[in-house]
């Protein structure tokens, strides 16, 4: 892997905080929601969860169609576009006085869905070699957001309500946009080639390479947003910490995920070391939920559990996405960017929903059980889909090779 260039530094960092500033508004919420949400007159089990996962829905309907439209007019504008949509849903959930009002902020907020044409104008700016590394820059910058959202919010929402925590995610959106236009370099672009139809798109989509990144990345938004409709609670309830003081957890957790990260990254310079490292992340998540779900009242059996658990998260955050980007047709990249973010954005709505039904008929303790289950779905994709990406790495290898010769 080669030293990143000037520009390529320039690009990751920015790019970084960019897509960050737009994440930490939506991680903001989760460490308080919950909490706050039983307090509404429209409280339901099964309505919070919804409303914690709800903008996976916007996302879903209109990711590809942003990523697809963004090879064609060009990152920038489709990504100006999105964020100013989700600046839009902020103000509207932070005027709702009830649940369904902050259900259709979400949604819409959801449909600023500029993940995928993002994660492709980083590609876009950077060397195939130093993807991996470019990929790691940005997922530690995500591994940050979330860090200072979950010790940041609940002081936060303290002092303005929820109301004040949606405000200050359009901001942080319009920030984002500011940071786009002024220091984020614009690559020379080339428009989508006429011939990338979706017809085109959904063969790309079809193939078994793809199905096996988005399957996991959705697996893994899925069982995230299920996390945080019980673990809020599990802190409040169980443990008895006050809200503002649920940071005394998330901080040492978040500084040993960021170090796993930083020692794991040169394992994602090979695409076999990549699909190795990816299974064992999957097995670490199943392990950390299960340890949340039978911590009981032990703050240090819990402490271990979220280390294993958000070690393994920012692992396959900055994994999931290199993969992809290096797999993609590159006349397509922002499409199949688009067509995985979809499906990391849909895990988050299917997420939301299990657990604020998990939560209703199971209790706390049944929302980590139920989502260390799915985990047993997830690891056969993974180790079943390894193989076959390898192997038809290996075969378009040995094609390009015979072209050469």
């Amino acid at each position: 892997m080669s030293k990143l260039s000037p520009l390529e530094r320039r690009s990751a960092l920015t790019l970084a905080c960019v897509i960050s500033l737009r994440l930490f508004g939506l991680f903001l919420i989760m460490p308080v929601f919950s909490l706050y949400a039983q307090r509404m007159p429209d409280a339901t089990p099964w309505l919070i969860g919804m409303a914690l996962g709800v903008y996976g829905l916007g996302q879903v309907l209109l990711q590809i169609p942003l990523g697809l439209l963004s090879d064609r007019i060009g990152r920038k504008p489709a990504i100006t576009l999105g964020l100013l949509v989700f600046a839009v849903g902020g103000g509207v959930a932070a005027m709702s006085h009830s649940l369904l009002g902050i259900v259709i902020g979400r949604a819409l907020q959801g449909m600023g869905a500029v993940a995928g044409a993002g994660t492709a104008l980083a590609a876009d700016l950077t060397r195939h070699e130093n993807r991996s590394k470019v990929m790691g820059i940005i997922g530690v910058s995500i591994g940050v957001a979330f860090l200072l959202a979950l010790i940041l919010g609940p002081p936060l929402e303290a002092i303005d309500g929820l109301p004040g925590l949606f405000a200050a995610t359009s901001v942080l959106a319009l920030a984002a946009l500011v940071l786009l236009w002024l220091i984020v370099p614009t690559p020379e672009r080339a428009s989508a080639p006429a011939a990338i139809t979706w017809g085109s798109v959904l063969s790309m989509l079809r193939d078994g390479r793809m199905l096996v990144l988005n399957g996991s990345v959705f697996f893994l938004h899925l069982l995230l947003t299920a996390s945080f409709v019980g673990l809020p609670l599990l802190l409040a309830e169980r443990l008895h910490l006050p809200v503002n003081r649920h940071w005394e957890l998330y901080l040492p957790v978040m500084v040993i995920a960021a170090f796993v990260m930083g020692a794991c990254l040169h394992r994602m310079r090979e695409l076999a070391q990549s699909l190795r490292l990816v299974a064992v992340c999957v097995v670490a998540t199943g392990l950390g939920l299960l340890g949340f779900g039978l911590s009981g009242d032990h703050v240090a059996v819990l402490g271990v559990a979220a280390a294993v658990f958000f070690s393994a998260f920012n692992l396959l955050e900055a994994a999931l996405p290199s993969l992809v980007s290096q797999l993609a047709p590159g006349s397509m990249r922002g499409a199949a960017m688009g067509a995985y973010s979809t499906s990391q954005f849909l895990g988050a709505f299917v997420g939301g929903a299990v657990g604020g039904i998990a939560l209703g008929k199971l209790g706390i303790d049944g929302v980590f059980l139920c989502a260390a289950a799915l985990t047993l779905l997830w690891l056969p994709l993974v180790m079943i889909g390894a193989r076959r990406i390898e192997s038809a790495s290996a075969s378009m290898e040995a094609a390009a090779a015979a072209r050469s010769a």
